[in-house]
């Protein structure tokens, strides 16, 4: 059974949901070339997803995905956010940031009661999720909805904790993946399996159909994740240069240029590991250096830092996600692109 069979789509490909540069307008594309679309949650309050869903199904009626984060709010220490902000002063000067002028509190929410209001209004096909899932109450509510329910796996160990908390899919996340990491029951990096070591464990070890991510981008990736047991890919990088996405200007430049081919993962953008192209805040800080606050506390700051910078145009602090193979990134329409991955599937 693959993806086909689960959500009656013609080809067995999701498009990543990637929050921030992307809306309904990427995802009713893949939902309306045969594929699985997804709205990214992780930066929408409860009225924005509602009006997001309701935009999405008001270009397609064909099925889609939902993806919330499901992180532990942390508590803010004020002790922590000044060794982050001492960490950033250099580039608080450069570009005339009033520290006492950024947001405190965090600015991402996970799934919540008033987010499973949301589903129940409309009723996607899948609900997926990073960072693990939620509580057991709130996971009761989405799948009462009818949505089947997913999340991304980073080791053998996470696909059988999920499997164990009754998902109906595992997506095996690889090393390779662009964006943040979806580790959840460790923090040890060295874990972290790429994506054709990771797919064959987790389908020898799962009854679950398993879906591979990370590091693919054209069709000869598709048909390599097949033949190693996924029930279908997802793939994020591939569809940034599409014309539905929203990919800002600097982020579309860097991926067309000699920049895109060093990627590494960092705590800077959030305080979660993500993988992104390198860029000067990467250089200058280091990737994963201490003293960062956690996830997403660390994103107040670099929101005002990228804003002045971007404004002169200048992509130093902006997170400019992207997997390890941004070889597939072309701007063609995203259907286009989602039937051309299609084609090295077995039928």
């Amino acid at each position: 059974m693959d993806l086909r069979d689960l959500f009656g789509i013609e080809l067995p490909i999701i498009q990543a949901p990637m929050a921030g540069v992307q809306d309904h307008l990427l995802a009713a594309a893949v939902c309306e070339a045969g594929g699985l679309g997804s709205i990214p949650a992780g930066m929408l309050d409860a009225p924005a997803l509602d009006a997001e869903l309701t935009a999405l199904e008001a270009l397609t009626e064909r099925p889609y995905n939902v993806n919330f984060f499901c992180h532990q709010t942390p508590v803010a220490d004020p002790a922590a956010i000044d060794t982050w902000h001492r960490m950033l002063a250099p580039l608080f000067a450069e570009f005339d940031i009033d520290p006492a002028s950024i947001p405190a509190g965090a600015t991402r929410q996970p799934f919540d009661e008033a987010m499973a209001d949301v589903l129940e209004r409309h009723r996607p096909a899948l609900v997926s999720f990073h960072f693990g899932l939620p509580t057991a109450a709130l996971l009761q509510r989405a799948r009462a909805t009818g949505a089947k329910i997913a999340s991304s796996a980073t080791t053998v160990a996470e696909g059988l904790w999920l499997q164990q908390h009754g998902v109906d899919l595992v997506i095996a996340q690889g090393l390779e993946a662009g964006g943040h990491r979806g580790i959840f029951l460790s923090e040890d990096l060295t874990s972290q399996l790429g994506t054709f070591a990771l797919l064959p464990q987790l389908v020898a070890a799962l009854d679950v159909p398993v879906i591979a991510a990370g590091g693919i981008a054209d069709g000869r990736g598709v048909a390599a994740a097949q033949m190693l047991g996924a029930a279908g890919v997802q793939l994020g990088t591939a569809y940034l240069l599409c014309p539905e996405s929203r990919t800002s200007p600097l982020h579309r430049a860097a991926l067309q240029s000699p920049q895109a081919a060093h990627t590494a993962l960092t705590t800077l953008f959030s305080g979660r590991p993500a993988r992104g192209i390198v860029n000067r805040l990467m250089r200058e800080l280091g990737p994963l250096p201490e003293g960062v606050p956690p996830f997403p506390l660390a994103g107040n700051a670099i929101g005002v830092l990228r804003g002045k910078a971007q404004g002169q145009g200048l992509d130093h602090c902006t997170p400019l996600w992207a997997g390890q193979n941004v070889s597939g990134c072309r701007e063609i329409p995203a259907g286009q692109l989602t039937r051309e991955l299609a084609a090295g599937w077995r039928a």
